[in-house]
């Protein structure tokens, strides 16, 4: 809808389709080696094509000796019944684009676009009555014009969002006054979900999500608070938004393993995770199954994982029973030669076990205490050390206190070795420490465990 509408805008403002003879943005491979390639990947070809379609359409700038913008009055100094209609011509104004990577190109015009949106947002913000229905599909259209876009590919194709600097989108000095202009009229007390829902609908939306693949972080930061207010403010779009997200980190982890608002996206589920009424539905849980816990795969885990721990921790306190199916998934996923992002696994239990219920604890000692005592022998400094950790939690370790008959069994043979083994002297204190905590927990049991391990090295 909003792409009819934006058609019907001021017509010079549109952008005129390519000719036949645009580049492609890459060389053409030769029917020998096309087949080649197919041969040996037959997921080549889609790729190929997809990267390919990407590159046509990432240019959306194509001059025809447009015309310069004109100097509309300021809306402040227009008479109170001339401002609707006047809004709406600066709404029509700000659809034209403008050509950034040419910083000299039409100065004029550009300041001036961008003072109008300036003076449209202060004027959406102070002024009473200022969002009318007719300003709906001519906001919804600007925003659309602007935004909307095929995102060009990534310069880098070994890029590193942790080492590499990303690429900025170069026309941010207009895109961030239209995704200001637009998050004041979603947040505007007049605006009116049941007039907005015709042009804010599963079109306009799944663009947006599109969207969060820009590697642009300030991009993604105001895409993320658009679209937590459009799904707050458009029940009918909640099942969709969800849908859609969950369509995407499908994709990410099974197909592409590269998607660059993973983070900001779960950022947005913690809070709709949050919100679930109880009990949590069936689809709810699933989600958190095959969705959610198979994001600890894909080895870009620190980018995003902050986040994915936290909406797993509101699904354990939502419903404790879903304990053990989380921790088969962890040890599932658990990273066999990254230790760095086998600390952040450890990180992530111990946010777990801080709110876990004594019964469910009970359930996963055996197999995780497995884990554990591989974490704790390590020879990774770091590994060992964060799984040592554990004993510095006063209310994880009453649960170990609680279950030592079963624990210290698992833990015992590991700590003893590694208290004589060792190469880390910080380590080997550390297993001292909760070697003798094992002592003060359980002196008869602790006593046996010794006996028997010498026993069986003899």
């Amino acid at each position: 809808m909003a792409d009819k509408g934006a058609a019907s805008g001021a017509h010079y403002y549109i952008t005129p389709p390519r000719t036949q003879g645009a580049a492609t943005g890459g060389q053409q491979l030769s029917a020998t080696a096309t087949q080649f390639v197919d041969k040996i990947d037959p997921f080549s070809k889609r790729a190929t094509s997809r990267r390919r379609r990407r590159l046509v359409g990432s240019s959306r700038y194509h001059p025809e000796n447009e015309p310069e913008l004109v100097q509309l009055p300021f809306i402040k100094d227009a008479h109170f019944n001339e401002q609707p209609a006047l809004v709406i011509q600066k709404l029509q104004q700000c659809q034209k684009i403008f050509d950034f990577y040419d910083p000299v190109s039409q100065l004029k015009s550009k300041e001036i676009k961008r003072g109008a949106l300036n003076e449209l947002i202060d004027h959406i913000t102070t002024v009473k009555g200022a969002v009318t229905e007719a300003i709906y599909p001519e906001v919804i259209n600007m925003v659309s014009v602007n935004i909307f876009r095929v995102l060009p590919p990534s310069d880098n194709s070994e890029f590193d969002p942790e080492e590499d600097e990303p690429t900025l989108e170069v026309s941010w000095p207009h895109l961030q006054l239209v995704y200001e202009l637009f998050l004041r009229f979603l947040e505007s007390p007049e605006f009116q979900a049941a007039t907005g829902k015709k042009y804010i609908d599963q079109r306009f939306v799944l663009k947006l999500l599109e969207l969060f693949d820009s590697e642009d972080p300030r991009e993604r930061d105001f895409l993320k608070t658009v679209l937590h207010r459009i799904y707050g403010k458009f029940l009918g779009l909640r099942a969709f938004i969800r849908k859609q997200i969950n369509n995407m980190f499908l994709s990410f982890v099974f197909e592409t393993d590269s998607f660059n608002g993973v983070g900001e996206l779960l950022e947005i589920l913690g809070s709709i995770i949050n919100g679930f009424a109880l009990p949590l539905k069936q689809e709810h849980k699933v989600f958190l199954v095959k969705v959610l816990l198979p994001l600890h795969k894909p080895r870009c885990l620190n980018l995003y994982h902050a986040q994915l721990a936290y909406c797993v921790v509101q699904f354990i306190e939502k419903d404790s029973t879903l304990t053990p199916r989380v921790f088969e998934a962890l040890l599932k996923f658990w990273p066999r030669t990254c230790s760095s992002k086998e600390v952040m696994f450890l990180g992530e239990v111990e946010e777990i076990l801080d709110i876990i219920e004594p019964e469910q604890f009970q359930k996963i000692i055996d197999p995780f205490f497995k884990q554990l005592a591989k974490c704790v022998s390590s020879p990774h400094f770091q590994v060992a050390e964060r799984a040592l950790y554990f004993w510095n939690n006063e209310y994880i370790l009453s649960l170990i206190e609680e279950n030592s008959e079963q624990v210290m069994p698992i833990m015992f043979p590991a700590l003893y070795r590694i208290s004589k083994e060792h190469w880390n002297q910080t380590i080997v204190a550390l297993v001292y420490n909760v070697l003798k905590t094992f002592m003060q927990m359980n002196g008869c049991l602790f006593d046996e465990l010794t006996a028997n391990y010498k026993m069986e090295r003899q």
